[in-house]
C-alpha cells in the first residue's frame, strides 16, 4: 500500500477514520460462532442433555417478545401486547418451560443472576411479573441472585415500581435511544424528556442501584449536535451506564424499517464521527469506556470488573456476570453452554404448542468446536480487553487480512 493511501486520513475526536477498512462488514459479536450461523433443526436432545449435564453457578435470562407500542427500529422477537389472551397464553407456556427446565438440572446448580429483556417485560402486568419470581423461586435454586430488567419508560405504570422494590430489581436498563423529538417521530419512538425522568426517579426510589440509557447513533435526521444533546441529558439524569449503538438499517430482513426515510440517514463517515464524538463526551463526563459501546461510571459494576479484567460478554452485551452458563427461557431465548448454543422455537405460537407437548423448544442453535471455543476466547479478549494472544496457526491463517490494519498501526 502507498504512502500516499496511508495518510488520506481524517481524525474525529482521536478516532482516525479508515473508510477502506470499514467496507467490509463484520458482525457485532455477542457470540462466536454468531447467531447468523445458527442451523435450523431440532436441538431438543442436545438442549436436554446440556441441562443435565451442569454443575454449578448459572444465569437466567426471560424474554417476554411483547411491547405496547413498536418501534420501527426494533430488530428484537417481538409484537403487539394488544389482546389479554394471548399474553395470558405465553405466560403459562413460560410457567411451564421454567418447571420443564428446572426438573432436568442437577441439585448443585444454583441461580446467581436473572434477567429479564424483550420486547419490554413491562408489557406484562406487575402480578404477573411477581408470579413468575415466584415460580422461578419454587423451581431453582435462588442464591442471591442479582436481578436486572429492561423498561420501556412509555408504559412503565407507578404499580411497576412497587413489584420492583418488593421484588428487590437493582439493575434497570430503559429505552431512550434518542430526546430529540424530530428524530423520535422518525424511528416511531415518541416519548418526551419528562417520561425518562420520570422513570429514573421511580426506579431510584424502588432501590435499584444501577441504571443504563439505551441510546442510538445514525439515525435519520440526527446531527452531531442532536447526538451530543441527547448525551449531555442523559448524563445530567443521572444514568449509570450508557449503552451507544449504531442504528443498522436492514429493512430487507427487519420489515418494519421500511418506515424509515432511509435518505435521511448519515452515511459511513458521519457514523463513524459520531461514535468517536460520542465517546469522547462520555469519558470527559467522568464515564470509563467498557469495550467498545457501553459506558459506566467508575463505581458501577461494570467499570469495575471492566479495570478489574473480569469483564464477559454474552447474547445480551457486556456483563459483568461470571456465570459460565446462560439458560434461555421464553420463545426465541438463546441459552450459551459450553460446546452447543440453542435457540429457542421464535414464534409464540409454535413455543407454546411444543411446550404444550411438554417437549423442549429449542429449533435452532449451533455445536461449539474446540477451534470454535478457542476463537470465541480470542474474540472476547479483544472485546472486553482491548487485547489477545493468539495461537501460531490462527495467526498464519489470519495474517494477510490483519495486514492492512498493522500497516496502519492499529
Amino acid at each position: 500500500m502507498s504512502p500516499e493511501a496511508l495518510t488520506r486520513t481524517e481524525t474525529f475526536a482521536a478516532w482516525t477514520y479508515y473508510p477502506e477498512l470499514l467496507e467490509r462488514p463484520v458482525p457485532r459479536y455477542t457470540s462466536y460462532p454468531t447467531a447468523a450461523e445458527f442451523v435450523e433443526e431440532s436441538f431438543e436432545e442436545r438442549q436436554r442433555a446440556a441441562l443435565q449435564a451442569l454443575r454449578g453457578p448459572v444465569s437466567l435470562y426471560l424474554h417476554i417478545p411483547y411491547c405496547q407500542e413498536i418501534c420501527w427500529y426494533c430488530g428484537c422477537n417481538t409484537g403487539a401486547a394488544n389482546k389479554t389472551q394471548r399474553l395470558g397464553a405465553y405466560l403459562e407456556a413460560l410457567h411451564h418451560e421454567i418447571e420443564l427446565v428446572a426438573r432436568n438440572l442437577h441439585p448443585s446448580v444454583q441461580v446467581s443472576r436473572i434477567a429479564f429483556g424483550g420486547g419490554s417485560p413491562n408489557a406484562i402486568k406487575p402480578t404477573d411479573f411477581v408470579r413468575l419470581i415466584d415460580r422461578l423461586t419454587v423451581n431453582f435454586r435462588l442464591i442471591k441472585p442479582v436481578i436486572s430488567i429492561e423498561l420501556d419508560p412509555r408504559s412503565l405504570a407507578a404499580d411497576w415500581f412497587l413489584a420492583v422494590r418488593g421484588i428487590g430489581v437493582v439493575k434497570a436498563s430503559l429505552g431512550v435511544q434518542t430526546l430529540d423529538a424530530k428524530v423520535q417521530a422518525a424511528i416511531g419512538r415518541v416519548q418526551p424528556r419528562e417520561q425518562i425522568e420520570r422513570a429514573v426517579e421511580g426506579l431510584r426510589k424502588a432501590g435499584v442501584d444501577s441504571i443504563n440509557f439505551d441510546l442510538m447513533y445514525g439515525l435519520p435526521f440526527q446531527d452531531d449536535a442532536i447526538l451530543a444533546d441527547t448525551l449531555d441529558q442523559s448524563v445530567a439524569m443521572g444514568a449509570d451506564r450508557i449503552a451507544l449503538f449504531g442504528y443498522a438499517h436492514v429493512p430487507h430482513m427487519i420489515p418494519r424499517q421500511k418506515r424509515i426515510d432511509a435518505s435521511e440517514l448519515p452515511d459511513q463517515r458521519a457514523r463513524f464521527r459520531m461514535a468517536a464524538q460520542g465517546h469522547a463526551r462520555l469519558v470527559g463526563a467522568g464515564y470509563n469506556a467498557v469495550g467498545f459501546d457501553h459506558f459506566a461510571l467508575p463505581d458501577d459494576d461494570l467499570a469495575r470488573a471492566a479495570a478489574e479484567g473480569t469483564l464477559r460478554r454474552n447474547f445480551q452485551g457486556f456483563t459483568d456476570d461470571q456465570a459460565p452458563v446462560l439458560i434461555g427461557l421464553g420463545a426465541s431465548s438463546i441459552s450459551e453452554f459450553p460446546e452447543v448454543f440453542v435457540q429457542n422455537e421464535k414464534n409464540a405460537g409454535r413455543y407454546r404448542m411444543l411446550l404444550g407437548a411438554d417437549q423442549f423448544t429449542g429449533r435452532k442453535g449451533v455445536v461449539r468446536t474446540a477451534d470454535d471455543r478457542r476463537r470465541g476466547t480470542i474474540i472476547t479478549d479483544l472485546l472486553c480487553r482491548g487485547r489477545a494472544v493468539v495461537d501460531a496457526d490462527l495467526l498464519v491463517t489470519a495474517r494477510e487480512r490483519l495486514e492492512p490494519f498493522i500497516q496502519r498501526g492499529l
